[in-house]
């Protein structure tokens, strides 16, 4: 792990599987909580609103659809997974990558709900922590344990890292 491309491809590969790993919790809560998973198409909705001056909606899905949305949206969310393995990575050093703990995964997976919360629920129209949406509470509740989740799955991919480049 002593070069740039094996420190971008670490972060990339964390980043991957841990976003992976988020999105099967998102699809396997919805038989087992009846909570269905993000929808990703609203973000790239919102990403392709944004060239055209539009930051902020209210709500999001009375945007006007953008053409490749769900793709955009896609390619958004798992970039932003390697950007958050990214933090984690440069963070905690080198060291993380070749001997992955878990307290620092879960910490950055529990802070970066700090983005859902300010930055996109806000622009989406569902307020602050999604203060405007019919169960806020709840709306919390699954994010946070999303973001858990995802800091559980950078702990996971970082062990997978750490195998393969051992």
């Amino acid at each position: 792990m002593e070069n740039f491309h094996s420190y971008l491809a670490a972060i990339v590969a964390t980043g991957v599987g841990a976003t992976a790993i988020a999105d099967i919790w998102g699809w396997v809560r919805k038989p087992l909580l009846g909570v269905a998973p993000p929808n990703y198409c609203l973000v790239g909705r919102w990403f392709g609103h944004m060239p055209r001056g539009t930051f902020r909606h209210q709500p999001i899905t009375a945007a006007r659809p953008i053409a490749g949305e769900c793709l955009v949206g896609w390619v958004a969310h798992y970039l932003i997974g390697i950007a958050y393995a990214g933090i984690l990575i440069v963070g905690w050093g080198l060291a993380w990558v070749e001997q992955p703990t878990l307290a620092p995964a879960l910490i950055v997976g529990v802070v970066t709900l700090l983005a859902p919360f300010l930055v996109m629920q806000p622009a989406l129209g569902a307020g602050i922590a999604s203060a405007k949406l019919p169960n806020p509470a709840a709306a919390r509740l699954h994010s946070f344990t999303y973001h858990l989740v995802f800091g559980f799955g950078l702990y996971l991919a970082g062990l997978v890292v750490c195998l393969v480049w051992a």
